[in-house]
């Protein structure tokens, strides 16, 4: 279906950036560190949280509507009777719109697993995997192996694949040393270690000192900045930049939602954790930045997710529960959330019909130097981000 849009090889290069946690972060950095440098970044993220075209952009900037319209009928016009999912199908859409804008680089986020995902379609000239953990048990299997050989499926041979952890599982190493990828793992092939101001990051020779700590918040953003530093390095000969661009990028690199803290008499923390590994982050940097009073958290979790390994980090952290289901026929019931909690031995837990009205709770018994907590779900996240005044934001 690609060879019909664009019969040749694409003119950027690409890197395919995979795993379970931290794919979205890891992709924010990249593009602002080579949009720092000059170069012309695009980048394919998912799920949206509110519009369709954050999932799309162009030189940092959601691509417009009218583009976006362009790019859908040139996928229809060509797609005959072939039969696409939506995810399939928009994919094909921002790849044809990153060939027309013709950026020196594109920053593709894999949707789910990798060796069957849609973005697989191109072949990445470098891969960035950001972790192993349990998610979309359905599709990826129970077996960390057998998830990792998923995953290892967008490595190309004689290509470097920066893995962002110290331990990888041996299902991925085997699956490099079968694909004849260049395997780089942190640790081994490139460090980084704090330092009195900052931080440094050095892989082989090249070393980098005094960086700044990126404006993405929690210590786990060091891990990400590392590895993202080691596939800038692994692409240096193709597109060089200095510590100048690296310092801007890691300064001005934004995700929404990703521990984004809106602060206020009463402190509000949105993050889309969903799954066990991401909640112990969250949770982890949620002790690091202790408030005065209570933590209330609105949470909403998919059926589909290991809700009783998503509460457990928390449970020590957060003094209220209010929950409620997500605005989707995959959401886990509220009376499911409740029994899950109760069983935890949570501290305090209410429910509620919807998300507004437990953020709704929230709000209503929150006092000065309280701070409210959402997380869960992109549909959690995005029904409270839906009532937020602008002005909160």
């Amino acid at each position: 279906m690609w060879r019909r849009l664009h019969p040749g090889p694409v003119s950027f290069k690409v890197i395919t950036v995979g795993g379970t946690n931290g794919k979205g972060s890891s992709v924010a950095m990249l593009e602002a560190i080579y949009r720092a440098a000059g170069f012309r970044a695009c980048a394919y993220v998912s799920p949206h949280i509110q519009r369709f075209n954050e999932r799309i952009r162009l030189d940092g900037q959601e691509a417009p509507d009218d583009l976006i319209v362009e790019a859908l009928e040139a996928v229809e016009r060509q797609r005959g009777d072939v039969s696409l999912t939506y995810f399939e199908f928009t994919t094909l859409a921002a790849l044809h719109l990153f060939s027309q804008h013709r950026p020196d680089v594109a920053i593709l986020e894999v949707g789910l697993g990798g060796r069957l995902d849609a973005v697989n379609l191109l072949d990445a000239d470098v891969v960035l995997i950001t972790s192993i953990a349990f998610d979309h048990m359905d599709w990826l299997g129970h077996d960390l192996n057998q998830i990792a050989r998923e995953k290892a499926g967008i490595m190309r041979a004689g290509r470097p694949c920066v893995f962002n952890g110290e331990q990888p599982v041996p299902g991925l190493v085997e699956a490099a040393r079968e694909r004849g990828a260049n395997l780089l793992i942190r640790g081994r092939d490139y460090q980084w270690q704090a330092e009195d101001e900052g931080w440094s990051w050095r892989m082989g020779e090249r070393c980098l000192s005094g960086l700044p700590l990126p404006r993405l918040r929690g210590r786990h953003q060091l891990h990400n900045a590392a590895a993202v530093l080691a596939v800038v390095e692994s692409l240096r000969m193709a597109l060089p930049l200095g510590r100048d661009a690296v310092r801007e990028g890691l300064l001005t690199a934004y995700q929404p939602c990703r521990f984004q803290v809106i602060p206020g008499d009463v402190t509000h923390v949105l993050d889309v954790a969903h799954n066990p590994e991401a909640a112990a982050v969250f949770a982890a940097t949620l002790a690091d930045m202790p408030c005065e009073g209570r933590t209330l958290a609105v949470f909403g979790i998919l059926g589909d997710k290991d809700a009783v390994g998503v509460v457990a980090p928390l449970l020590g952290v957060v003094d209220h529960w209010c929950v409620a289901a997500p605005d989707t026929a995959r959401a886990l019931a509220a009376d499911a959330l409740v029994e899950v909690l109760d069983s935890a031995g949570a501290r305090a837990v209410s429910s509620h019909r919807n998300i507004g009205q437990a953020y709704g709770y929230a709000a209503e018994i929150a006092q000065d130097s309280d701070r409210i907590v959402i997380f869960g779900s992109f549909y959690t996240v995005a029904a409270v981000l839906g009532l937020m005044k602008p002005r909160q934001l």
